[in-house]
């Protein structure tokens, strides 16, 4: 089938939804569907090479299976963009679009998959809904939660979002009021969609209990179709790591583990081995050092890059800190290390290739995951965990799902955001790691994570609704 995929940033630019929509395009396209994706074109140093110039004012690249709309740029490193929703739009992406399946000879759009939350998902819709085509909605993250961390005036912010998200969907009226808060503005988006799913079985619950459901009938799991009265659910459908690039690391630690010079901690290893496990599962020994800790994600507020800083200053850990990524944050990250001055060492590696940064994860003895309801998932822990790396993690809900091989912070149970309790749970996972007892990891999370399990999952609910 062709699925023609919305983001609201393109998928080569930096970001965990980017990085899970270029897994899923490649192994759709691995099982024999066709994949369009519909997003921003990209202006900053990134932009993809080679992407030529339409008659219209956008970029489209040369791969068919990205469709660039005409954009503007939205930060100051110009990493995102934004297209604005709306007639012209429109009118730009339904000729693109026929003209991209006239010359590449892409059989008909058979569903639409929305992974946006903003513009993307305002275009998604509005495409779907012109043409009659079934939607699949990802709900990837918080939007409150992302909004109250990164704007002023949050709740005035979510106001004029909901009235901008009823006008470009055109809605004048509705049935019953459905609010103006974060929920409400998701609810709107799971009513207008045959299938919801969400990559983790807590933001599923979440979204099901404020009612962001799909509606219709396409829209009912059968397992759960009981009847007139039956009430639509949410697909929990984890966000997956590259089964090829997962292999090609393993290998590489077997191959270096029997070499002896890489520290790894196996997840069924013993207790004195740290680190990952090679392909066929034995733990090599620790590398001599410090403790080595990897925080890997956008430089952002609401991921509390600035708050690890400080607690791992606090902490008096001596240890080999990697800060990978990058973002708005950057400037003051490095700053920060300049004022307090950590016992650790802190490099700020910048951003990697996917494969590159699976190795240093591969190759620490912990990640650090410090945000706090704001993931819906938290892809950074699970690669670790398929790589037998425990985590660090701050995020109750996060914690829950990932089962095993994790430090908490606070008591576990109840979000704590201070410094404090992230600096007692650095200290302890440090401790720990030196003395042999690291956490380990659920091994079976390894095959359970594979993007072609997830991929088969997805294609299971593309069948659904458009049976």
């Amino acid at each position: 089938m062709h699925v023609v995929m919305f983001g609201d940033q393109h998928v080569e630019s930096l970001g965990g939804a980017q990085v899970s929509m270029r897994l899923q395009r490649r192994f759709l396209e691995k099982a024999g569907h066709t994949v369009t994706v519909v997003a921003p074109a990209m202006h900053g140093p990134r932009a993809r090479a080679g992407a030529r110039l339409l008659s219209e004012p956008a970029t489209r690249s040369a791969d068919p299976s990205y469709l660039d709309l005409p954009s503007i740029p939205i930060t100051l490193d110009r990493e995102y963009s934004m297209t604005w929703p709306g007639r012209r739009t429109d009118r730009w992406l339904d000729a693109a679009l026929r003209r991209l399946i006239r010359e590449t000879g892409r059989p008909p759009v058979d569903v639409v998959h929305v992974q946006a939350d903003f513009w993307g998902a305002f275009i998604g819709h509005r495409f779907a809904a012109r043409h009659g085509f079934p939607v699949v909605h990802t709900m990837h993250n918080r939007v409150d939660v992302g909004i109250e961390a990164t704007a002023p005036l949050p709740k005035l912010v979510l106001r004029v979002l909901n009235a901008w998200q009823r006008r470009a969907l055109g809605i004048v009226a509705e049935a019953k009021p459905v609010g103006r808060d974060g929920w409400a503005y998701l609810r709107r988006f799971a009513g207008r969609s045959d299938a919801v799913t969400a990559p983790s079985s807590h933001f599923a619950r979440r979204l099901e209990a404020h009612g962001a459901v799909p509606q219709g009938r396409r829209g009912i799991l059968p397992h759960l179709d009981t009847g007139p009265g039956a009430s639509a659910q949410v697909d929990v459908i984890w966000n997956g790591i590259d089964d090829d690039v997962l292999d090609e690391v393993l290998a590489s630690m077997g191959s270096m583990g029997s070499m002896g010079s890489m520290g790894s901690m196996g997840s069924a290893g013993s207790a004195g081995s740290t680190g990952s496990t090679g392909s066929a599962g034995a733990p090599a020994e620790r590398a001599p050092g410090p403790p080595r800790f990897v925080w890997l994600g956008r430089m952002s507020p609401e991921k509390r890059l600035l708050p690890f800083l400080e607690a791992l200053a606090a902490s008096g850990v001596e240890a080999e800190v990697e800060v990978i990524g990058g973002g708005g944050q950057q400037r003051a990250a490095r700053r920060l290390v300049e004022k307090l001055r950590p016992r650790a060492t802190v490099d700020f590696a910048g951003r990697m290739p996917y494969a590159q940064t699976l190795r240093r994860i591969a190759d620490a003895d912990a990640v650090v995951q410090t945000s706090i309801g704001f993931e819906t998932q938290g892809m950074t822990i699970f690669e670790a965990a398929s790589l037998g790396t425990p985590a660090v993690v701050s995020d109750p809900d996060l914690a829950a799902e990932l089962g095993a091989g994790f430090w908490a912070v606070g008591d576990g149970v109840t979000a704590d955001p201070s410094v404090a309790a992230l600096a007692d749970a650095l200290r302890e996972t440090a401790s720990d790691i030196s003395a042999g007892t690291a956490r380990r990891p659920d091994p079976s999370v390894r095959e359970r994570f594979r993007q072609s399990s997830r991929t088969a999952a997805m294609v299971e609910v593309y069948e659904r609704i458009t049976a």
